[in-house]
């Protein structure tokens, strides 16, 4: 299944890009000239969340968004099972497809994890990491595990993939007067039907199912990655990936780590401070 949406150009003005995976079609955009970023997104969004960055950035950077699979534009294939572990995979196809060399990868949420698990095998292609509001390891906090139990049960998946919960009551709910209605409509388009929000409905489960995965990026990050340039970008109000819990194990898993606090930005830090998080990027990567 394929998503019959085209974004409108005044506000996501990007071509679109597509990748045969072994699991399914994948969209991308591949925008711009220059030293490589990859941009992975996480839950409930897709690449819109990253456009105000890479319009910012495509100037002076080859700029690469993905849409995961059951995302965005990307296909939603019968069989896939929207695991971390196998977005994860698909990720790594991509980047050996379009040859990424030199990269620096940010990932945000799921993308976190997502991203890490696709580059800690290809180290030796990664310039440099940035993170937002993502972690790495296995989530024990009562708060994310409870968040977790309670969407992966079976009434709040009813709920998603019904009423599209989490685009609505997440995603949404937090940016509120941030959005036009019309950049509101982007997030809520890409997922128009409920058969096309079983990615979604996947995710909240994974933050128990993926423990094995997290456990080994855990240790293969700092081993294989912890030696690059880093850069954190962090929402200091976001109540799921809470600063004093997180940046603490970023810092020691990078140390050469540059952390960049945006006081006033929650979980979707790429529409609260976009332009503050390309110029860092910018800054640490030049």
């Amino acid at each position: 299944m394929l998503i019959d949406f085209v974004p409108d150009a005044r506000l996501y003005p990007f071509r679109s890009r597509w990748f045969d995976s072994s699991a399914g079609r994948v969209r991308y955009i591949d925008e711009g000239t220059g030293p490589t970023l990859l941009f992975c997104h996480g839950a409930p969004a897709w690449s819109f969340l990253y456009r105000h960055i890479v319009k910012n950035l495509r100037d002076r950077y080859r700029c690469v968004a993905v849409d995961h699979l059951g995302f965005g534009l990307s296909e939603r294939p019968a069989g896939f099972g929207y695991t971390v572990a196998e977005h994860t995979a698909v990720l790594g196809e991509l980047i050996d497809h379009l040859r990424l060399d030199e990269v620096v990868l940010m990932g945000h949420d799921w993308g976190g994890p997502i991203g890490l698990g696709a580059v800690v095998g290809r180290a030796d292609r990664v310039r440099g990491v940035v993170l937002g509001n993502t972690v790495f390891w296995p989530v024990d906090a009562p708060a994310n595990r409870a968040f977790g139990a309670i969407l992966g049960s079976r009434p709040l998946q009813r709920r998603i993939v019904e009423r599209n919960v989490l685009v609505e009551r997440v995603l949404l709910a937090e940016l509120g007067r941030t959005l036009t209605p019309a950049e509101a409509g982007h997030y809520r388009a890409v997922q128009p039907t409920p058969e096309a929000w079983r990615g979604l409905a996947r995710m909240p489960k994974e933050i128990r199912a993926a423990r094995p995965l997290l456990e080994r990026l855990a240790r293969e990050v700092p081993a294989r990655l912890g030696d690059k340039p880093a850069l954190l970008v962090w929402g200091m109000r976001d109540m799921v990936f809470r600063p004093k819990a997180c940046v603490p194990r970023m810092r020691a898993a990078f140390p050469d780590l540059e952390v960049v606090e945006l006081p006033h930005a929650r979980h979707f830090i790429q529409e609260h401070a976009p332009h503050v998080i390309a110029a860092a990027i910018a800054k640490r990567f030049p």
